[in-house]
């Protein structure tokens, strides 16, 4: 029960408004696995009958377009959850989730999230509050897509890797993103992916250490974001 109770999906989610018996119930019916950079959690239209809880690692969550490109909405990380829109609504996954890093996530089953939903009163509030704000994210994002240039979108992306998951000791970025995954979070081509940071560099905006990611000047790049 301890791991569980100290865990920081629980201290972070809609978890930690479970009391100590629902802990323990939790930690009883959980089932922990260790998914292998590239590896999938669950795919786009897959019945997950539940919710993942993500104790560490980074994945991204994708849907596949109508051209067969890899549109990331969200890269997500530890003392998240996934799966809980699908569940409330009763419905098919309708992204795919896959790990960026290697990971290590808890399946909890349906049935002990829909038990503790209506048992606990502030615990079906908060998961209310976090499909809210997903849905809200998403609109964003959307919205983003439209208003912002692919030059923004991309200023705005290394900026919100570099605040969501910090840099390594060398300053490269802490999550290494193919250029085909970055292109998928931006919403352009890969080619066209590749010509802009080739521009940020040139323009010392950034520095490319191979595959990795250097953010020189921050400041310039909030400002080429907004």
């Amino acid at each position: 029960m301890s791991k569980c109770d100290q865990c920081i999906v629980r201290q972070l989610s809609s978890l930690k408004a479970l009391n100590k018996d629902e802990v323990v119930q939790l930690a009883n019916s959980k089932t922990t696995y260790k998914i292998k950079k590239g590896e999938s959690i669950f795919e786009e239209g897959e019945v997950t009958n539940g919710v993942f809880c993500i104790k560490d690692g980074v994945g991204k969550l994708s849907k596949l377009s109508a051209n067969g490109k890899d549109q990331i909405v969200k890269l997500v990380q530890s003392g998240e959850l996934l799966g809980q829109r699908s569940m409330i609504s009763n419905e098919p996954a309708n992204l795919s989730a896959k790990a960026v890093a290697d990971m290590e996530v808890c399946f909890i089953p349906k049935t002990e999230i829909l038990h503790f939903f209506n048992n606990n009163n502030q615990f079906s509030m908060n998961l209310m509050q976090s499909v809210c704000e997903d849905l809200k994210e998403s609109e964003n994002n959307k919205i983003a897509l439209v208003q912002k240039t692919v030059k923004q979108r991309l200023a705005e992306t290394l900026l919100q890797l570099h605040h969501a998951f910090g840099e390594n000791d060398d300053k490269t970025l802490k999550v290494q993103l193919t250029r085909e995954e970055l292109a998928g979070i931006i919403g352009t081509a890969t080619e066209s992916c590749i010509r802009l940071l080739s521009d940020f560099n040139k323009l010392e905006l950034i520095e490319l250490a191979g595959k990795k990611i250097v953010l020189k000047n921050i400041k310039a790049l909030k400002k080429m974001g907004e």
